[in-house]
């Protein structure tokens, strides 16, 4: 089982942007833990993060017959970014939508996940452990649909 973690603008900067909200866990950090921790539940976890929305999209792209499944935290593209949610709609690889915080007691114009929408899953506020529950979430889902596995 192949995952690709994807992660928008700004979350290179965890650690360092507001740790109140988001932690103190830098980025590289988060990566290490979660890749231990998907490596335990045998998935293989490859990340990539940019702060550019035409990176995610070709990202999303280039995860066809890649990966088997894609955990998203587009980060602010999630409220604005249709080009994300129609990438993550031609793929249509199973997809599940991570946020560290708790968008929905955030400000108003948080409430709207155009990449949620094209999402089987939703993670919300548990902070860098909604990846794992993304990805386990995902791997169960993949296992019931019976798929094969890109990584063999």
């Amino acid at each position: 089982m192949k995952l690709l973690i994807l992660n928008g603008p700004n979350l290179n900067m965890l650690g360092i942007r507001e740790p109140g909200i988001y932690g103190t866990v830098d980025y590289e950090g988060m990566v290490q833990y979660l890749h231990a921790g998907c490596k335990e539940m045998g998935v293989e976890a490859e990340f990539y993060q940019s702060n550019h929305e035409g990176d995610l999209v070709d990202a999303i792209q280039d995860a066809l017959g890649r990966y088997d499944g894609i955990v998203i935290n587009p980060g602010a593209y999630t409220h604005t970014s249709i080009a994300i949610l129609d990438a993550l709609k031609a793929v249509a690889l199973p997809a599940a939508e991570v946020h560290i915080s708790d968008v929905t007691k955030r400000e108003p114009f948080r409430q709207v996940s155009y990449a949620g929408m094209a999402c089987q899953g939703h993670f919300i506020g548990e902070g860098i452990e909604g990846y794992l529950s993304a990805a386990r979430f995902l791997k169960q889902m993949i296992e019931m649909m019976g798929k094969g596995s890109i990584a063999q």
